[in-house]
């Protein structure tokens, strides 16, 4: 009877290592990712949020304020309601804000503006951009813009905060910023701007909502040490409170364009849709249905 071979193959051995070297081993990786934190922040914060909330489940992001809204005396531009949760909402004199610290600015800006505030240039422009000490987290600052190839973009203007020394001073913080293309910036943008201040003029007395609409990529393009995220469209948000009241929104693309603002005139719903905001919505409910469900451009008055 023949003899069974005997197989050549050697048993892989399990290398087993004594419990002090594991846990060595342990405490040099944990230096090692503390380090990398330490230098890097922004991007340690994001990854510790979008792992927890993908694989555990937890929510780490606000779903409102953690704390009581800094609001000026005689403020009303949040009195119909905050569009959307963020991680520090800020009511200042000339405008609201709503900040998200992932992004490094806001997810929108809501103010009202009447023809006397419109009409009334009570300060120029000092171009004083600094951060924003208000944001507890704290906000995007010079660094992050400087040679990024980005204009340092209000979401409220300037120009529809000269109505007082210290509206048009605010409107510098970096809180209010977004990074936008030159030729969008100081273009087709430029020109929403111009022409939502003759709104308010024509108009007599109106509420603005405004902000980037961030691309879908779990890591957008982004600016600066701090990592402020490049949007990929803007939109705004215009309610005339005159008889008879009516919206308008428009999307704009971030590119630059010499197309006429009508054509990216839209619904507010639509609006809502992109950004997942609900604006004004302490309205009753059948007023916001007939407002945002409508859009007739006809009415407003185009310069």
């Amino acid at each position: 009877m023949a003899k069974r071979r005997k197989s050549s193959r050697k048993r892989k051995s399990t290398i087993k290592l004594p419990l002090s070297v594991i846990i060595t081993l342990i405490i040099i990786v944990a230096i090692i990712a503390g380090v990398w934190a330490y230098m890097h922040p922004t991007e340690a914060k994001y990854y510790v949020q979008t792992w927890t909330e993908q694989y555990l489940g937890w929510p780490t992001r606000p779903t409102q304020p953690t704390q009581p809204i800094p609001t000026t005396e005689g403020s009303d531009n949040l009195a119909f309601g905050i569009p959307g949760p963020a991680d520090c909402i800020i009511d200042r004199e000339g405008y609201a804000l709503g900040y998200i610290e992932r992004h490094e600015q806001p997810a929108w800006v809501i103010y009202h503006m009447t023809k006397a505030e419109a009409t009334t240039k009570a300060a120029s422009r000092d171009d004083n951009f600094r951060e924003d000490p208000e944001i507890t987290t704290g906000s995007a600052t010079l660094a992050d813009y400087r040679r990024s190839g980005y204009d340092r973009g209000h979401l409220a203007p300037a120009a529809d905060m000269s109505f007082s020394i210290k509206t048009m001073d605010e409107s510098f913080y970096l809180s209010n910023m977004s990074p936008q293309l030159g030729e969008f910036n100081r273009g087709i943008w430029k020109d929403l701007e111009a022409q939502v201040r003759s709104f308010a003029i024509s108009e007599g007395d109106i509420y603005v909502a405004t902000g980037p609409i961030f691309p879908s990529e779990t890591e957008p393009k982004a600016i600066g040490p701090n990592k402020v995220t490049v949007p990929k469209a803007f939109y705004k948000v215009i309610w005339d409170r005159t008889v008879p009241e009516k919206m308008i929104g428009f999307i704009l693309p971030h590119e630059g364009s010499s197309k006429s603002l009508k054509s990216f005139a839209v619904t507010v719903d639509r609006v809502e849709a992109e950004t997942g905001l609900d604006f004004f919505n302490v309205l009753p409910e059948e007023q916001q249905a007939a407002l945002e469900g409508t859009l007739t451009v006809s009415a407003w008055q185009w310069q």
